[in-house]
């Protein structure tokens, strides 16, 4: 597995998370030698939910307000109904997550997280998957959507549900290691 010494990763996450979507990606990026900080919309901490049930609470590393995309070589944005429709309707998380797209960092979001993508407009023309129920609101936006466990387009990884979670791993580790992406852009 490619290493990511020296690489620091933002995952981009509010209240309502899917767990697992947080969890296991971040597991993936630490044992691959990254520095992972959760970014919220505020400081304290972030509640995570399994399905329809509230979880575990999360240590916020650093709040929206004071992160900056230059500290980062790449973001991360789990999936879970809650948190990306309450980051999408944020002026400073779609702020932050367009600054990674206009910087040529790469980003992965899986589940619902492509619904950040959508509003921080920077899914037309590109080739993604998501949950199911995303599926029109992508294809609408103008991304060409895919029915498969993982994605990668220019610095963009994409997966469906937490069963894709070891091929996103994956493909998000190999895609942070390489860097910016010329064809990341907002």
């Amino acid at each position: 597995m490619a290493q990511l010494t020296d690489k620091k990763i933002a995952i981009l996450v509010a209240d309502g998370f899917e767990e697992v979507e947080l969890t296991s990606p971040k597991e993936a990026l630490e044992q691959a030698g990254a520095k992972v900080e959760i970014v919220s919309l505020k400081p304290g901490s972030v509640r995570a939910k399994e399905g329809l049930e509230w979880t575990n609470d999360y240590k916020v590393d650093l709040s929206i307000d004071s992160a900056s995309v230059e500290a980062y070589d790449g973001l991360m944005l789990p999936g879970g109904v809650i948190s990306p429709d309450t980051l999408r309707t944020n002026e400073q998380a779609l702020a932050f997550v367009t600054s990674f797209f206009s910087s040529h960092k790469p980003v992965a979001a899986i589940c619902h997280g492509p619904q950040v993508l959508i509003n921080a407009e920077v899914v037309k023309g590109r080739k993604m998957t998501s949950v199911e129920a995303i599926k029109l609101d992508l294809i609408h936006a103008g991304a060409q959507w895919e029915d498969t466990e993982v994605i990668v387009d220019q610095g963009l990884v994409t997966s469906r549900t937490p069963k894709d979670l070891p091929a996103f791993n994956r493909k998000m580790i190999e895609e942070f290691a390489e860097g910016k992406h010329s064809g990341q852009h907002a």
